[in-house]
């Protein structure tokens, strides 16, 4: 393709439905796309899978571009993202990165202290992730030129507390010890991680993503006052440096008790969890702002009458309004039935036609 053709197209792709949602803007009809919609739950997936770890998947450019069309187009969601995953970027920090079936990616690597913050390399994508720009691209080659591509990271809270951690937790101990008792390693270290953030998503930009979303995964482990303090401003700086006139979402899980407090921190569209009504989130945010969610999950695995029915409630509660993506309030399931996330899709473009 040549570059004339290629800002053909993505001239051509800022009428897409789910960008125009972005946007704010009229729509036909609801654009839907699923977190996790390139996963598990797909036989597809589950193929190449058998034949690469997960790591050398996310590390090469032609697989990640073949799971990532595969899936959007057996779903026909409104847009694709990238298959990624959110704690590539640690790597870049000089921390070990495992990924181990059944118990979740594993941290090599600890920081005590702000001295040991000051000692991690500053993070430089265009050396230590190129292969994820290279998959930007290979991926865009291969999608319809119409579909939108979204880009992602981990937010700078997620990806701190996976590395304080070592992995996965259900208390945050760690994360929170270092947080309150070294505010200044704190601050340091997620303003490293801010720094590495926005040239991050800047490169999948310059790569050819047409919006990025940034997960906040962890962040409900936090009181109100705790998030202010040490996760707002650095948030916030990450979506003050992403590439100017870029869509983008800011999503989180157990915002709830935030949720004004997360709206502030940035974002074009704020996704929300399945934890409280749609309508009663968006009302909280303010309808100047878009929202993206936020069916539970767990309703993919019961009949489809009864995910349908669910799915109605949602839409009705976004009511029309422009700036709406409907979405999961988080990733699709392993064992999720294929048929009945195609059925999903197919809903909300047949129910909110307008």
């Amino acid at each position: 393709m040549t570059q004339q053709q290629q800002t053909e197209h993505t001239h051509n792709r800022k009428d897409a439905v789910f960008l125009k949602a972005l946007r704010g803007e009229a729509v036909p009809y609801t654009p839907v796309w699923l977190m996790r919609q390139a996963g598990r739950y797909m036989k597809e997936y589950r193929d190449v899978r058998n034949k690469i770890s997960f790591h050398g998947l996310c590390s090469d450019p032609d697989l990640v571009a073949e799971v990532t069309v595969t899936a959007v187009e057996k779903i026909r969601a409104d847009a694709a993202i990238l298959f990624s995953d959110i704690l590539l970027i640690i790597e870049s920090l000089g921390f070990g990165l495992e990924y181990h079936e059944g118990t979740g990616p594993v941290i090599l690597g600890e920081l005590k202290d702000k001295a040991a913050v000051d000692r991690l390399p500053e993070i430089e994508p265009n050396e230590s992730l190129a292969y994820v720009f290279e998959g930007v691209r290979t991926t865009r080659q291969a999608l319809r030129h119409e579909l939108p591509l979204i880009g992602f990271s981990g937010a700078p809270f997620t990806l701190a507390s996976y590395i304080l951690e070592g992995g996965t937790s259900r208390s945050f101990l760690k994360t929170k010890q270092f947080m309150y008792n070294d505010p200044g390693a704190w601050h340091a270290l997620m303003e490293k991680i801010v720094r590495g953030i926005v040239k991050y998503l800047n490169g999948q930009i310059e790569a050819g993503v047409d919006a990025v979303q940034l997960f906040d995964s962890w962040i409900g482990c936090l009181d109100p006052a705790s998030y202010r303090e040490f996760v707002q401003p650095h948030t916030q700086a990450v979506f003050e440096g992403i590439t100017q006139g870029i869509p983008t979402i800011h999503f989180g899980t157990g915002t709830t008790a935030f949720l004004e407090d997360f709206r502030d921190a940035g974002g074009d569209v704020i996704g929300v969890d399945f934890r409280v009504p749609l309508d009663e989130a968006w009302q909280r945010i303010g309808h100047n702002k878009g929202i993206q969610g936020n069916l539970d999950p767990s309703w993919l695995f019961s009949s489809q009458d009864k995910l349908l029915k669910q799915t109605k409630v949602i839409l009705d509660q976004a009511g029309q309004r422009p700036g709406y993506v409907f979405n999961l309030g988080h990733g699709v399931l392993p064992h999720t039935p294929v048929e009945n996330v195609q059925a999903l899709v197919e809903a909300v473009h047949t129910y909110t036609k307008r």
